[in-house]
């Protein structure tokens, strides 16, 4: 639906006068002390996150700068294991070789010459992480020194979208357990910040910037973001829609036109460009070390450390060595997470028609959902995907508070899993309690998926000018075309 623009009055300017005229509303409590609370808590959390995983490091170390004695042993049983101090040895990090340049798979799927199984950007941030550094725990610290400053600025741009309800990401137990579990915290800003640039825009003009700068602006983050972790490219198509429909209320619209077919396909070419213009230089510098990434993680079955539903649900048939089952995976889970997200995208759709905007953050989270419950790895750290998207729309406390039970059993009961079967002690799940940790944290986190799913697509934004997504406003008894507020 268009509107002219002296029928629009944007929640923000409304919100101004409201604070103005009501000292005690929320907005006018929450000022840059509030802001500046929230990202020192997230300090915390993160130094929390750091020392957690450094309990696994020293206090010797070999020729290689591998910690001893008993690194093998207390990744697992004291549950502080991290990629990140793992990877140290067995990718040429170690060697401080530049990525993929020089890089190869073997048949027996092993990388080598610098290649990481992990994006370029990724794999560029592993390099500078060990650049100065000669042992696992000064790689630990070096890259968590890189990444802990996306994990603040994602702190802060959720408080200014959400306020208080940022404190989900900033002080709860995902980000002790996975801040620096994993190279996840530069993707995460990614994502975060193309909704933030949507909703407030930047610099002087902020929000009032048209909607097509705004969406471009957010595909080039969400093409960041998949050169970091792949996720963020989902969101792009619900991102489309939004720009097709005309964006908050379905006022923005060009020249009064009734979709934006070009600047929805705009999008997703900035997006795509972006994406390529990261890949393109370590393609061409190495382009058997760059593919060899992508072959790595097709060949990954859905064994007993990818966490994955469709590990657990095939068994006994989903051992490694039970080709026919995994080609299987490798065909259904893909399609599967097709079909979840032309869905979601769907539901969106028909919601847009009741209400006159298309909720594309919603949409997004219910596609992340089905990401995480249809992929064949379901790596413990994801769950920092998905913890932005419990403070940017309102679903209700029982939704986050079962996710993060069900997450902590699995992020703690999974080494300590691990650890018994190391060990040789009764590991099965009806005689060994850590084992039992393990099927809560697989089964709860994909029931709750599944009613997140649908609970994030029928979910308000927490934005304080609430995204545009609110029913139109009737027409006035005279006729016309009614008056939209965002």
């Amino acid at each position: 639906m268009n509107t002219g623009q002296a029928d629009l009055v944007p929640d923000d300017r409304v919100d101004s006068q409201q604070q103005r005229s009501d000292p005690a509303s929320g907005r006018a409590r929450f000022g840059r002390a509030a802001l500046a609370l929230v990202v020192l808590l997230c300090g915390l959390t993160l130094v929390l996150g750091f020392a957690n995983k450094d309990r696994c490091t020293g206090p010797g170390f070999d020729a290689l700068g591998r910690s001893e004695p008993g690194f093998e042993t207390s990744k697992y049983a004291e549950a502080c294991y991290s990629d990140i101090q793992f990877l140290w040895i067995g990718r040429d990090v170690d060697r401080h070789v530049f990525p993929y340049v020089h890089g190869a798979i073997n048949e027996r799927g092993e990388l080598s010459g610098g290649t990481v199984e992990y994006p370029v950007l990724t794999g560029l941030l592993i390099w500078l992480g060990a650049m100065f550094v000669h042992t696992d725990a000064g790689f630990l610290l070096a890259s968590a020194l890189i990444m802990a400053p996306f994990g603040l600025l994602t702190a802060w741009l959720l408080a200014k979208l959400s306020r208080w309800r940022a404190l989900i990401w900033a002080a709860t137990p995902p980000l002790v357990l996975y801040a620096f579990h994993n190279w996840e915290l530069p993707v995460v800003f990614c994502a975060v910040a193309a909704v933030y640039v949507v909703q407030r825009g930047w610099g002087g003009r902020g929000a009032d910037r048209p909607l097509r700068q705004r969406a471009y602006a957010s595909a080039v983050l969400l093409g960041l973001g998949f050169a970091f972790k792949i996720y963020p490219a989902i969101f792009v198509l619900p991102l489309m829609l939004y720009v097709l429909t005309g964006g908050r209320g379905g006022a923005e619209l060009v020249g009064g036109k009734a979709r934006d077919w070009a600047g929805m396909a705009k999008v997703a070419l900035v997006a795509m460009g972006t994406g390529i213009a990261a890949n393109v230089p370590f393609a061409l510098a190495g382009f058997d070390g760059w593919l060899a990434s992508f072959v790595f993680q097709g060949q990954r079955k859905a064994d007993i450390t990818s966490n994955s539903v469709w590990y657990w649900a095939m068994r006994p048939e989903s051992d490694p060595g039970n080709e026919a089952v995994h080609e299987v995976i490798n065909v259904a889970s893909p399609l599967l997470m097709f079909v979840a997200f032309g869905l979601a995208c769907a539901i969106g759709w028909a919601r847009y028609r009741r209400e006159g905007a298309y909720p594309w953050v919603a949409v997004s989270a219910a596609m992340l959902c089905g990401f995480l419950l249809l992929h064949k790895v379901h790596s413990p750290q994801y769950t920092l995907w998905l913890v932005p998207m419990l403070v940017l729309l309102r679903v209700r406390w029982g939704w986050i508070v079962a996710y993060f039970v069900a997450d902590l059993a699995m992020g703690v009961g999974i080494f300590l899993w691990f650890a018994a079967i190391s060990e040789g002690a009764a590991s099965g799940i009806e005689d060994s309690f850590v084992a039992q940790l393990v099927m809560i944290g697989v089964w709860g986190r994909a029931g709750l998926l599944v009613g997140l799913f649908i609970a994030f697509l029928g979910a308000r934004t927490t934005f304080a000018e609430d995204d545009g997504v609110r029913a139109p406003v009737p027409a006035p008894p005279g006729g016309g075309v009614p008056a939209i507020r965002w």
